[in-house]
């Protein structure tokens, strides 16, 4: 059911060498860009009448306004079951926590008597977060963008999540967003929410169309063709990360159990087909044991066929061997997972030391899966290895920092001859003269 990477014995190569010896899913965005390209122009051009013509040709469903009508959202928070109620506010809850300790304050450093430089945080103005309504529904999405971008002081967030086609006549369901996407939007009081999927929400919130002003950044995972259009338009809004296909990567020694490595490997593969799952162990009789668990357990849950067991055949997963846990650690940090766990005796320690991972769960009581929910942390992180240089969304993300410099007359002359040289050797002398007109031309020198 899954393949082996034996890495054992021979010198482990450096950087991109070793890189290409792990497993990944082939996930070609470049590809997928000149696809999204006349739908992203099709929406800049002709509105909300090319996101309705898309919803009917992607979501099977006419719409007749792209809006969702604030009474959806009402009705959809009514209609919740209890418990779900209860585990979404409580998401919700230790969401706020850690996010809420993440506001920065303004920091004042006085460079010099009468010279200060001063760093402010500001919120993006207006933000459109994404939240995947495919082969699932993923209202832990909205959590994980919304709460973020509110504890930032974004002041306003609108929200896309494709139309669901009715599941029969006369549906009231039919043409909106998925009514648990819908209930968290109300437990959050985000009401601006739109039913429009993939790359025509992308391309909504970066153009504006007739019922949507367009936003700063947009914000959120999706398929290849979301992570297309947010390549598309960067550079015109900011955007958190091309999403891939989720990951979970295990580093585990013969202290671990392979029954909760097993399930934990499973547990990301329910998502998608190109979703990887890899275990990276110094132990034969680990990897033994976790390949035998596998198959009942797989046999025993859901989406067997058309998601867990294509992903943890597919070239993305593996079980890599390695001399030790040294060796595994070289290997989880050429890897760079979006999810790791540290399944080892002395986790924390191994933890520690890890340099690139989107999140790292410690032990055998953190599991990927109380991230996706409720541990407080954000499920929305870097994918395909970009955790080598992007870290996962959080209230960093809607804040931008501006410094504000002031200095006095005689701040500014202490350093004016610096200036003035820096302008010079760079053979820009103007930089210099606007320097020199403070002083009537004449440089003070330095005390």
């Amino acid at each position: 059911m899954i393949s082996r990477i034996d890495l054992r014995g021979d010198a482990l190569p450096e950087g991109p060498a070793l890189r290409d010896l792990l497993p990944r899913a082939d996930f070609d965005v470049a590809a997928a860009l000149e696809k999204v390209r006349p739908i992203c122009e099709a929406v800049h051009h002709r509105g909300d009448a090319a996101l309705i013509d898309f919803a009917e040709k992607f979501d099977g469903v006419r719409l007749e306004s792209v809006r969702v009508p604030a009474r959806a959202l009402d009705d959809a928070l009514q209609g919740l079951d209890p418990a779900v109620r209860a585990a979404l506010e409580e998401s919700i809850r230790r969401a706020r926590l850690v996010h809420r300790a993440q506001r920065r304050s303004a920091h004042t450093t006085q460079v010099v008597p009468g010279g200060s430089v001063t760093e402010k945080w500001v919120p993006v103005g207006r933000v459109g977060l994404y939240a995947p309504g495919g082969r699932s529904v993923y209202p832990s999405s909205v959590i994980m963008n919304a709460v973020p971008a509110q504890e930032a002081g974004v002041g306003s967030i609108a929200l896309a999540s494709p139309a669901q086609a009715p599941a029969f006549e006369n549906d009231p369901a039919g043409g909106l967003p998925h009514p648990t996407i819908l209930a968290a939007c109300a437990l959050l009081g985000v009401d601006e929410v739109y039913a429009a999927g993939g790359a025509t929400a992308v391309a909504m919130f970066a153009y504006g169309t007739e019922s949507c002003a367009p936003a700063d950044m947009v914000t959120g995972p999706g398929n290849i063709w979301v992570a297309a259009a947010k390549r598309y338009f960067t550079g015109k809004i900011g955007i958190d990360t091309e999403a891939g296909p989720t990951e979970i990567a295990v580093l585990a020694d013969g202290t671990a159990d392979p029954v909760h490595v097993a399930s934990d490997l499973i547990s990301q593969a329910e998502h998608d087909p190109l979703a990887a799952a890899v275990l990276v162990t110094d132990s034969a009789e680990l990897a033994d044991a976790v390949e035998k668990e596998l198959d009942p357990q797989v046999a025993a849950t859901k989406h067997v066929e058309d998601r867990i067991r294509p992903a943890l055949a597919g070239k993305q997963s593996a079980i890599v061997l390695v001399d030790g846990i040294e060796e595994g650690l070289r290997v989880v940090d050429a890897y760079g997972a979006e999810h790791l766990e540290i399944q080892t005796a002395d986790a924390a320690a191994v933890a520690d030391r890890v340099r690139n991972a989107g999140a790292i769960f410690i032990g055998p009581w953190a599991p990927v899966s109380l991230g996706d929910y409720a541990a407080g942390s954000n499920h929305v992180l870097p994918t395909g290895g970009c955790a080598c240089h992007s870290s996962g969304l959080s209230v960093q993300s809607f804040l931008r920092g501006i410094h504000i410099v002031d200095y006095t007359k005689d701040a500014l002359a202490e350093v004016a001859h610096h200036v003035v040289t820096l302008a010079e050797a760079e053979d820009l002398p103007a930089h210099g003269a606007a320097i020199k007109a403070r002083f009537g031309w004449k440089v003070p020198t330095s005390k």
